[in-house]
């Protein structure tokens, strides 16, 4: 598929930059990618290693730079910040990412307001909502959100059926975290719910098998973590998925995180619905439909995270 001049930058090329890099390169997302961090010789590094494969994907420019690269990006991917570490809690990093959040923006917008940023650093909910707040339209401020959750639970459900992973359809909303809500009520494959396709009746189960289920994908991060430091690969290619239908105007349906003046503003804070993206960012946000117990606890995620935010302390 042929693509128009795009440049994307990446600050931050850990672990989950250079994923984010490497996805995008194999998919031939832009023509343009640099690389920024704090770290100089770590970004050229990354770029050193990533140019070895130009050979082998379509004509790329790849480069390490610094905030002045952002002039002219498409999307500029925020993915610095200080590591989750084993048994600590998303929203326990949000008063140090939020500091160095602020940091960054201030560097991105000396030299491009117009770009849309794509935030995947943790809490990314919290952060999020921070740089809509200091002052980047909503519709272009997208955080990385549920989309990787939305994968995991629709793996787990595949896994449990038999059918491929692809053919499941089902969502995760609210907080990317402790208090995120699998969407039982509305999954299904080929239009039909779980129970019918699945070879059982799987809403007899007492609640024990959706427990499992939730608990599974609420604690994946942590399990990755306790067994290997960091998460990396998932969100790699769940960012380059978010990256692709910005870029390509694909106009796919992703649970990112948003703040909008929409239905959901009375929320008071960003977090994941299923929305459409475009050339534009989060073009709108769907409704979807939730059992009572969902929305209660839909809305008991909004309230966590506004709690956090309105803990920030932000000079």
């Amino acid at each position: 598929m042929s693509i128009h001049d795009s440049k994307v930058v990446i600050i931050g090329s850990g672990f989950v930059g250079a994923s984010i890099a490497y996805a995008a390169m194999i998919r031939g997302l832009c023509t343009e990618l640099v690389l920024v961090d704090i770290n100089r010789k770590k970004a050229e590094g990354e770029v050193m290693d990533l140019s070895h494969g130009l050979p082998f994907v379509q004509p790329l420019e790849i480069r390490a730079g610094g905030y002045e690269e952002c002039a002219g990006a498409e999307i500029i991917v925020i993915t610095a910040g200080a590591n989750q570490e084993p048994g600590q809690s998303r929203l326990d990093l949000a008063q140090k990412n939020a500091g160095i959040l602020r940091s960054i923006l201030k560097e991105i917008e000396k030299y491009e307001r117009d770009a849309i940023l794509l935030i995947v650093t943790n809490p990314v909910d919290v952060l999020t909502t921070l740089a809509v707040r200091h002052g980047f339209p909503g519709e272009r401020v997208i955080g990385s959100g549920t989309v990787l959750d939305t994968a995991r639970f629709r793996y787990l459900l595949s896994r449990r059926c038999g059918i491929s992973a692809a053919s499941v359809h089902a969502y995760v909303v609210g907080e990317h975290g402790d208090s995120e809500v699998p969407l039982f009520s509305s999954a299904s494959i080929a239009g039909s719910p779980l129970s019918l396709m699945c070879g059982r009746d799987m809403s007899a189960d007492s609640g024990s098998w959706r427990e499992e289920v939730t608990a599974q994908v609420r604690r994946a991060a942590y399990e990755i973590i306790n067994r290997k430091g960091a998460t990396y690969y998932g969100i790699g290619l769940s960012s380059a998925h978010i990256l692709q239908s910005v870029l390509r105007d694909e106009h796919s349906v992703l649970t990112v995180s948003g703040w909008l003046n929409d239905s959901f503003g009375e929320l008071g804070t960003a977090l994941s619905v299923p929305s459409v993206l475009g050339k534009g960012g989060i073009e709108r946000r769907l409704q979807v439909s939730m059992s009572p117990v969902e929305e209660e606890m839909f809305r008991k995620s909004a309230q966590a995270l506004r709690e956090v935010v309105g803990k920030i302390q932000v000079e």
